[in-house]
């Protein structure tokens, strides 16, 4: 019996051997390829959802946009709202009678985490433009199996929403198409309007500065304002572009509205 038994431990410390060595390689194997597993450690009412497997893409460093001083590395274009530097953030404001103006990024972004920090007069409506693009003569596109013409010089492409103009609506955050298919998030691409603007009143600051997080990976697209997340969603109609910063047309109001940005800050992803 005492042979016996000794070859039975011999034979159950050689399984644990082989069960912990292919632990070992599974995790190594992991951590080779940089996978993320979201969701596998779940409770037992979740083991019969699938887990979310993503590559983690890897951060670039972290540059400025802005100079704090001038407004090198940026250009103008659309309409003629003024934009001038003011106490180390960018001030835009409202000119009569001219079209939607745009404050544009000289370089193009594809995948990245955007950061800044915007206040806004309550009457006013604005925005910040990414992977967004522009012609120089009428362009017919296609957008979502119909074609468009985009005229020359048309600034175009997602907007994170600045909405203090509508406090009934405080979509601040949300996701506008500019010049192509109007709002995405709420919308066409997903998001509950009357949710979403019940946590806007909670979470815009009025007159106050506001932080807002942009992460572009891929398809995916989410934003954060004041630290909660407002829109995730999946698109990829315009996979790279500038950023730009939007004053909107005012009609023929003669006295200027204005919005300011600062710490605009851009994370590059590889």
């Amino acid at each position: 019996m005492s042979v016996l038994r000794s070859c039975r431990c011999r034979q159950a410390a050689f399984c644990g051997l082989l069960v912990w060595s292919s632990c070992l390689a599974v995790a190594a194997h992991a951590q080779d390829n940089e996978v993320v597993v979201r969701g596998a450690a779940g409770k037992e009412d979740d083991a019969d959802k699938p887990a979310v497997v993503e590559g983690a893409a890897v951060a670039g460093e972290t540059k400025s946009l802005f100079n704090g001083k001038t407004l090198d590395g940026w250009i103008q274009r659309g309409g003629k709202a003024a934009y001038r530097v003011q106490r180390g953030a960018i001030v835009g404001h409202s000119v009569p009678r001219t079209p939607n103006s745009f404050l544009c990024t000289e370089g193009t972004f594809g995948d990245f985490i955007l950061e800044y920090e915007y206040k806004c007069d309550d009457a006013l409506n604005s925005g910040v433009q990414f992977r967004s693009q522009v012609f120089d003569k009428p362009t017919t596109v296609d957008v979502n199996g119909r074609s468009k013409v985009i005229s020359g010089g048309r600034v175009h492409g997602y907007q994170v929403e600045i909405d203090p103009n509508k406090p009934d609506r405080m979509w601040s955050g949300g996701i506008y198409d500019e010049g192509r298919r109007g709002w995405l998030y709420p919308g066409a691409a997903g998001g509950d309007a009357a949710a979403f603007t019940s946590q806007g009143k909670k979470l815009y600051k009025p007159r106050d500065w506001n932080q807002v997080r942009v992460e572009c990976r891929g398809k995916r697209i989410r934003t954060w304002l004041n630290g909660e997340l407002r829109a995730d969603f999946e698109d990829s109609l315009t996979p790279e572009g500038f950023i730009a910063l939007q004053v909107h047309g005012v009609g023929d109001r003669e006295r200027p509205l204005y919005v300011r940005w600062r710490k605009l800050r851009i994370t590059e992803l590889k």
